[in-house]
C-alpha cells in the first residue's frame, strides 16, 4: 500500500475536482485485499468495478508482455536485481516503434472484439 499512500494519493489530491475521477485497477487479488478496500474507503477513492478475467484493452499490458518475453530470452540470465534492471532497460530501448504503433492501431479491433464477444473471452 506504500505506492497508493506515497505516490497515488498525493497525485490524486493534487487534481482539481478529484471527486470526479474514478480509480481503476486490474482486479488482481492484491488489489482486492480488505486493507486496500478499507484504504480506498478511508481516502474517499471511488473505485471502478472490474470483473475478473476481463479483457485488458490497455496497450501497455501487451507491451509488458513483449518486454517480459525478451528478458526471459536474454542470455545470460540476470543473476541479481542490478543485472535485471540493466537487461530491462536494454531490452526496453530495443523495442521497435512499429510494435508500439501496431498496439495502438489494434485498439479499435480489440474494442470491437469485446463488444462482439457478449462478455465471453476474446483472443485479446
Amino acid at each position: 500500500m506504500g505506492i497508493l499512500e506515497n505516490t497515488f494519493l498525493p497525485f490524486y489530491n493534487s487534481l482539481e475536482n478529484n471527486s470526479q475521477y474514478i480509480f481503476q485497477d486490474d482486479n488482481a487479488p492484491v488489489h482486492r485485499a480488505r486493507t486496500v478496500k478499507q484504504w480506498k474507503e478511508d481516502n474517499s477513492i471511488i473505485d471502478f468495478p472490474w470483473p475478473a478475467q476481463s479483457p485488458d484493452l490497455n496497450p501497455i499490458e501487451h507491451l509488458w508482455d513483449v518486454l517480459e518475453r525478451r528478458v526471459r530470452e536474454h542470455k545470460p540470465h540476470p543473476k541479481n536485481i542490478e543485472e535485471l534492471m540493466v537487461i530491462l532497460e536494454e531490452e526496453w530501448n530495443k523495442i521497435e516503434p512499429e510494435i508500439l504503433t501496431n498496439l495502438v492501431e489494434s485498439l479499435p479491433r480489440r474494442v470491437q472484439a469485446v463488444l462482439d464477444s457478449h462478455r465471453n473471452p476474446t483472443r485479446y
